[in-house]
């Protein structure tokens, strides 16, 4: 066997391997993880350059470790164990912090997460000023080049150094008002209606456009905006429709009836997403704790 190609291997892609050794499974890895299936089988094709071996062949529906997968499987999970025990560097004492944390986020996921970091932010640690930009359609170099400390968005880079974490599910809606019209009745009557859509500032679109284009469909879009914000004054009192995350129902589209999308399209995941030169400094990781406790409220899983 040739000899491990140790610069390929990284803390992220071993615990990769090991979420899909104890899962069994691509698909449910991803989940346990909070990334895309995608990303799994990306980091496995690296590992598998790595290590020399396949790790995982199909078996029937599904997939089987290799004799190798299951030999250095124990090692690997000792490995992770011995990192994780390492010092995590000078205490960090929140009360006497002093600093700024730049977040990029679009309007939906800021809206949506950082009020309530903030809150957090004035109890425990008010000398930390939040400072939020734009994430667009967000870039590795975003994070590599310390544009911003943390992005949040369901948009993650392909890139081995880019650490991400789920942070809570939504999908895609209609919404409409009903004191104009009802519902649309099926796929028809969607893309027949005048659409208000959006395009970012950087002119990149969401991915419900190409999700469109990809299957030969295409709408009427009368109105663009640059942002989700901008979506509620131009949606009321008009008979058009405006596709957005179903969690706008509860703040920014709270005065619009919603319905599903008339066609598949799969649910997305919010994502954390950091470099990987600070994933174990202890200011960061405060932050990114706070965040995530912020998300697991909203998903009901705090007292």
């Amino acid at each position: 066997m040739n000899p491990v190609d140790t610069l390929n291997l990284d803390f992220r892609a071993l615990g990769t391997f090991l979420a899909v050794l104890d899962e069994g499974s691509v698909s449910r890895a991803a989940v346990r993880l909070g990334v895309t299936q995608s990303a799994v089988s990306h980091t496995l094709e690296r590992l598998r350059q790595a290590l020399g071996d396949p790790l995982f062949v199909k078996s029937g529906r599904g997939i089987a470790p290799t004799r190798y997968a299951l030999l250095v499987g124990p090692h690997i999970r000792q490995i992770l164990a011995d990192l994780q025990a390492l010092p995590a560097g000078p205490p960090f004492s929140p009360a006497t912090a002093d600093f700024t944390f730049t977040v990029a986020a679009n309007d939906y996921q800021r809206d949506l997460l950082l009020p309530g970091l903030v809150r957090s932010l004035r109890q425990q640690a008010p000398g930390i000023r939040l400072h939020v930009i734009p994430s667009g359609i967000p870039s590795a170099e975003m994070l590599r080049r310390d544009i911003c400390d943390l992005i949040i968005s369901p948009h993650a880079p392909e890139a081995t150094d880019i650490m991400q974490r789920g942070l809570m599910a939504d999908r895609m809606v209609v919404f409409y008002d009903p004191a104009r019209r009802p519902p649309p009745r099926d796929l028809t009557d969607y893309l027949k209606a005048d659409h208000i859509a959006l395009v970012f500032g950087t002119g990149e679109k969401p991915a419900l456009e190409g999700a469109l284009k990809a299957r030969g469909l295409e709408r009427r879009n009368v109105v663009t905006v640059s942002n989700f914000s901008g979506l509620p004054e131009f949606l009321r009192g008009t008979d058009m429709l405006a596709t957005a995350p179903e969690r706008m129902s509860a703040q920014l589209m709270r005065d619009f009836a919603w319905v599903p999308l008339p066609f598949d399209y799969k649910p997305f995941t919010l994502l954390m997403l950091w470099h990987r030169r600070h994933q174990n400094d202890p200011a960061h990781r405060w932050v990114r704790n706070q965040v995530n406790s912020v998300a697991a409220t909203m998903n009901g899983l705090n007292d």
